[in-house]
């Protein structure tokens, strides 16, 4: 089973690898190829609404060479307070791929929020999996995060 994941995520990641890629050499957050985090949607509604909303492209914050945008300028004010609690774990890679190993895109519309961190999945039967367990898959993740960081995430997946 999990050499048929492996399969599948190295085929997601060499099908989304041009849309979404590492800028300049900076592996630690997926982003599309204009510096965008998490395709535009609002890291803090997450948190504030219970669901993914799309950024309104004139409500933007800059943190760590990375753009977020946000449906409102509360939620802005409220990431610039605090932007660690508010974005993505595994700099937006998905955390099912990163327990295996692995660094993948990750679709924001699949998210969890577990113990007040975001998580964001590549596919549903990978977030349906991934849920099951998320104390397990996020010890893991946690763990290969420290070695995959800055990792190239097409030399992830040879």
């Amino acid at each position: 089973m999990l050499k048929i994941l492996r399969l599948t995520l190295t085929g997601a990641v060499f099908a989304t690898s041009m849309a979404f890629a590492a800028f300049a050499g900076q592996f630690d957050v997926n982003q599309t190829n204009t510096g965008l985090g998490i395709r535009g949607y609002d890291p803090v509604a997450y948190f504030t609404v219970g669901a993914p909303t799309q950024g309104n492209f004139s409500i933007t914050a800059q943190h760590d060479g990375t753009t977020y945008r946000f449906a409102s300028e509360e939620n802005k004010k409220l990431f610039e307070a605090d932007p660690v609690k508010h974005l993505p774990q595994y700099g937006g890679f998905c955390a099912f791929g990163l327990a295996n190993g692995v660094k993948v895109d990750a679709d924001p519309v699949l998210w969890t929020v577990a113990d007040g961190r975001l998580f964001l999945n590549l596919a549903p039967p990978v977030a349906e999996r991934f849920n099951k367990n998320v104390a397990g898959f996020v010890a893991d993740a946690d763990k290969k995060w420290v070695d995959l960081k800055d990792t190239d995430p097409l030399e992830t997946v040879k």
